[in-house]
């Protein structure tokens, strides 16, 4: 089974955003028995929300259904997990400082670091921004290059 997390502050837009996009892309390839996707927030600020209304009406419009529920990352999700996948650079420092004592060398990556045609490595924050299409298309084309990378290191 492959562990794969999305991570961003709160939680409730671009990781629940991504997961669902990633699960997905993940049924439509019939891979659904491979992985286990999750999302979480490097803060407690909304721990028990559901997605934000913008992350739900955009994924729908999409076809995707969203029922994540947020929550604070721990962990037990760092160490299990086999891919880390922060929204941008703060998700990042952030998530160093919480696993101090823990070897996160390897599985912790910006999404946009998979993404094609784009030269942004940060995944805006629509809750502050607004743009919820426009960080569903980064995060869809980040997901898409993400599944590609894993299906080649893994061989399937």
């Amino acid at each position: 089974m492959i562990n794969v997390l999305f991570v961003c502050l709160g939680n409730i837009c671009r990781s629940p955003m991504a997961e669902a996009v990633f699960k997905h892309l993940v049924e439509q390839e019939g891979l659904s028995q491979h992985f286990h996707i999750d999302s979480v927030g490097t803060s407690s600020f909304h721990v028990g929300d559901r997605a934000h209304p913008g992350t739900r009406q955009v994924l729908t419009a999409h076809g995707i259904k969203c029922d994540s529920i947020s929550r604070q990352v721990n962990a037990n999700d760092l160490r299990d997990s086999d891919y880390i996948i922060a929204m941008d650079s703060s998700n990042i420092s952030d998530l160093r400082y919480t696993s101090r004592s823990l070897n996160l060398d390897g599985k912790v990556h910006l999404l946009l670091d998979f993404a094609t045609n784009t030269r942004t490595r940060n995944v805006p924050d629509p809750y502050y921004e607004g743009n919820f299409e426009g960080v569903y298309e980064l995060v869809k084309n980040g997901c898409e290059g993400l599944l590609t990378h894993i299906r080649q290191e893994r061989g399937f």
